[in-house]
């Protein structure tokens, strides 16, 4: 089992950017497939991006992928969203996932109900 926590969330103006950590307790972090969601205010919860156990491998939602970076830090047990050029539209709770895929460490994994542990979210507000 393993327990997620999320932090970087804030306020920030269009244009600005962002870098939310998900730092991760338990099991072997590598083990971890790893995915970041987010949830808009009327909006159904979605898939951002998603990386491998390895970080080798990664996946983008279409609005993002020339703004934002997923990365992971397997020694520190951490998971990272760079997120740069933020538009309005990107306000949202962001989450961090984890689902444990053992020696399959270069699987990445798409959809939302793939995922077995979440954080509890971070805000990000953008300002136009």
């Amino acid at each position: 089992q393993v327990q997620l926590v999320e932090s970087g969330g804030g306020l920030v103006q269009a244009g600005g950017s962002l870098r939310l950590s998900c730092a991760a307790s338990g099991r072997t972090f590598s083990r971890y497939a790893m995915g970041w969601f987010r949830q808009a205010p009327g909006k159904e919860r979605e898939t951002v991006a998603a990386i491998s156990g390895s970080g080798r491998s990664t996946y983008y939602i279409d609005s993002v992928k020339d703004r934002f970076t997923i990365s992971r830090d397997n020694v520190k047990a951490t998971m990272y969203l760079q997120m740069n050029s933020l538009k309005p539209e990107d306000t949202a709770v962001y989450y961090c996932a984890a689902k444990d895929l053992g020696n399959r460490s270069w699987s990445v994994l798409r959809v939302e109900n793939q995922y077995d542990y979440w954080g509890q979210g971070t805000q990000v507000t953008v300002s136009s």
